[in-house]
């Protein structure tokens, strides 16, 4: 593994990539909820320069995710285009206005201020952004995200965003190696997503629930998520 100056990983053998996206998405596969399709893969690239991401993109990855501006966009050009990009960190809002006409769906939709922007400059563009509520799930405090109690009157506000489209929800689990805790946690969103989709609140979807990370992520389809956001396990030499 090579990196380069800016600190991204610039190169990984191609064989390396090959078999760790393949342990990845066999973990997903063996994992699969209650017998459905397995969750989807969305390949965290905030590290890997563009021929990282391109390779991946070959390998047969279809989604991306990254969490910062500076570091995502000068990428962006370089990058095959079918890549659907995710946004899967906090986003501030002096930086919507840089990433709006980029992203195929935002995870972190955390706050009114943040919807109040995105409306702003969506509608603007006569489009609407696909989003995910964030769900503090854990109650730590310093994570963004609702508590379980904000997200029903959150999710009503959304009628007054119509460039928004709220598709599901998202978490960030703690990183701790409590398997038994750990699901715990996961189940509590799967289940707050399966009530929130049986209230059908008006304009909002319940499709997508995402959720695990590298330390995490066969849990976290074992417990329901849909999609899964995985960098590390992807790029790992050893």
């Amino acid at each position: 593994m090579q990196t380069g100056t800016n600190g991204l990983i610039a190169d990984i053998p191609e064989e390396t990539l090959r078999r760790n996206l393949a342990q990845v998405m066999g973990v997903l596969r063996e994992n699969a909820y209650r017998d459905g399709p397995p969750a989807r893969l969305v390949a965290v690239t905030k590290t890997v320069e563009p021929a990282v991401i391109n390779r991946l993109s070959a390998l047969g990855a279809e989604d991306i995710g990254e969490n910062r501006a500076q570091v995502a966009l000068p990428k962006l050009p370089l990058i095959n285009p079918k890549l659907r990009l995710h946004w899967i960190g906090r986003l501030q809002t002096n930086k919507v206005k840089d990433i709006i006409d980029k992203v195929w769906m935002l995870h972190s939709l955390d706050r009114l201020a943040l919807a109040e922007e995105i409306e702003r400059r969506a509608d603007r563009r006569g489009s609407a952004l696909p989003a995910l509520v964030q769900v503090n799930i854990a109650e730590e405090t310093q994570k963004a995200g609702l508590s379980v109690d904000e997200v029903r009157p959150f999710l009503r506000r959304m009628k007054d965003y119509p460039a928004l489209r709220i598709e599901g929800l998202m978490a960030i689990m703690p990183f701790i190696d409590d398997e038994d805790r750990l699901a715990g946690y996961f189940r509590g969103m799967r289940t707050l997503f399966d009530r929130l989709r049986q209230e059908a609140i008006p304009g909002i979807e319940m499709r997508e629930l995402s959720m695990g990370m590298s330390h995490d992520y066969a849990i976290a389809a074992r417990e329901g998520a849909t999609m899964v956001r995985v960098g590390t396990a992807l790029y790992r030499t050893e």
